[in-house]
């Protein structure tokens, strides 16, 4: 029986479009926005080491700010880079009905910054018991050890959990450690996924 909820943040719960901090950008360097979105990609590494908590905000601001030739200070890049979401309600919506009686965690690969705006911005989905951060926890998804976190957080068996995500690769990481997943895409019916699976 599934009594046990695991989602994903990003793209389920709140929507995302990192174009909306190259567009920003722009006003802070001299390169165009598709040159801001091609350094970005190729400088991944910088991206992964931050949502892993290796490195400080202060020193993924300033590598970003060298790559990007930007002139923004610190407060100015920090307010691009994390105004990127707006929020799901459908989902949300369904996941809090769900809660009653039900152990619910978020997992996401993030980092400090933008939890911090995110936990201000949007307090409509703090409704979980548990968090497991990537930046806390120090790995990222689809490593089985922050799955591991998510259960371990909320003290539940994979066997008796579902994990939503909008990634394949994820999903699948989560079904090799036993729990039932769901692919979340613009064409998923959500309501009828966890219907199939019982929890609905």
């Amino acid at each position: 029986m599934i009594d046990t909820v695991v989602s994903d943040l990003g793209n389920v719960l709140l929507f995302f479009d990192n174009t909306i901090f190259f567009r920003k950008m722009t006003r802070f360097t001299s390169r165009p926005l598709e040159e801001i979105r091609k350094v970005t990609h190729d400088n991944l590494d910088l991206l992964t080491l931050f949502e892993r908590g290796r490195i400080s905000s202060l020193d993924f601001f300033k590598n970003a700010r060298d790559l990007l030739d930007s002139t923004a200070s610190y407060e100015e890049f920090f307010a691009a880079y994390n105004d990127v979401f707006s929020p799901n309600p459908p989902a949300i919506d369904l996941l809090r009905r769900l809660k009653p009686g039900r152990k619910m965690a978020l997992l996401s690969n993030t980092d400090i910054c933008r939890w911090t705006f995110i936990k201000g911005r949007f307090p409509e989905i703090l409704f979980f018991d548990a968090f497991a951060l990537s930046f806390d926890v120090g790995v990222m998804k689809p490593d089985p050890e922050i799955y591991r976190e998510a259960l371990g957080g909320v003290g539940a068996r994979p066997e008796n959990a579902v994990f939503i995500d909008d990634l394949a690769e994820n999903v699948e990481g989560a079904r090799r450690l036993g729990m039932q997943g769901i692919h979340f895409t613009p064409r998923t019916d959500f309501a009828a996924e966890l219907a199939a699976l019982g929890v609905v």
